[in-house]
């Protein structure tokens, strides 16, 4: 399964509630490695979502391509970047990349970017600490204005086509609301890119993606707008990612959170969210 449906990281904030912004939880019980991977191969092994655009793709990279880089860096470390194809679960791509590995024998990783920052995922993975928020994503839509001049509700997609990446929480989202309403004008597009493409060609009058995919897109500006849409039965409609390394690296969680504040502190990570067309918001 491609990351497209990851965000699964998406999927899992709308639907478990207490999100919080954890610190650097201890797990009970977990064995403490007494000199840490890292420091001993000079090697951080970074796991990245595959084809999962504007973060990380094999062809163009993306934000956390750029982002594993940049705390290698930080930590004087060479990147040894492993890029991996979501599973069923969040809890499957833990466990194959954070603190077990996959069976066929790729991983885990030091550490996985784009983990999903909430309360209940981290009781439910007593094996993997999550820490060091730096991204908050959202689900939104961008509309043409020659199209739908004015939003007014959703009743506009009973006459026009609203595009999403059919593997997407955003195309579950369209496919129920109002118990199936728009199913028909609905374009499931392969790819994001494939529904930002049938907004700009005129197959659609909208797309909704994360406001990540819709910026990097290029639809946040004229003649597109980006809307903050109102989502019934939703409990929310934000939610923070962060960092995740297994229990017990005590040591390599708070190299990477330093890195990471400062990154953040420096203006580094904003940079880089804007070359690739994001605004960043930290958490």
């Amino acid at each position: 399964m491609s990351a497209r449906c990851a965000l699964r990281a998406g999927a899992l904030a709308w639907v478990v509630a207490g999100a919080a912004a954890l610190g650097l939880p201890c797990a009970a019980g977990a064995d403490e490695v007494p000199a840490d991977a890292v420091t001993r191969t000079g090697i951080l092994k970074v796991a990245v979502y595959k084809e999962f655009f504007p973060f990380s793709d094999a062809k163009d990279g993306g934000i956390d391509v750029d982002l594993a880089q940049a705390l290698a860096d930080k930590l004087g470390a060479r990147l040894s970047l492993l890029p991996f194809d979501a599973g069923e679960t969040m809890a499957d791509d833990l466990r194959n990349m954070v603190w077990k590995g996959h069976y066929l024998g790729y991983g885990p990783a030091d550490v996985m970017l784009h983990v999903p920052i909430d309360a209940v995922l981290a009781r439910q993975n007593e094996n993997v600490d999550f820490f060091g928020a730096y991204h908050v994503e959202s689900v939104m839509l961008s509309i043409d204005t020659r199209r739908i001049p004015e939003w007014d509700g959703f009743d506009v997609f009973t006459k026009e086509k609203i595009a999403v990446d059919g593997a997407s929480f955003s195309a579950q989202i369209v496919l129920g609301l109002e118990g199936g309403r728009y199913r028909e004008q609905m374009i499931n597009a392969r790819r994001i890119q494939d529904a930002i493409e049938a907004l700009r060609d005129g197959r659609a009058a909208a797309v909704m993606a994360t406001r990540s995919e819709l910026e990097a897109g290029g639809l946040a500006k004229a003649p597109y707008r980006l809307i903050d849409i109102s989502l019934p039965g939703a409990p929310r409609r934000s939610w923070a990612v962060g960092l995740a390394v297994k229990s017990g690296r005590k040591e390599l969680a708070a190299r990477l959170a330093a890195a990471m504040k400062d990154l953040q502190d420096s203006g580094a990570l904003a940079r880089i969210y804007e070359r690739h067309g994001v605004r960043y918001i930290q958490p």
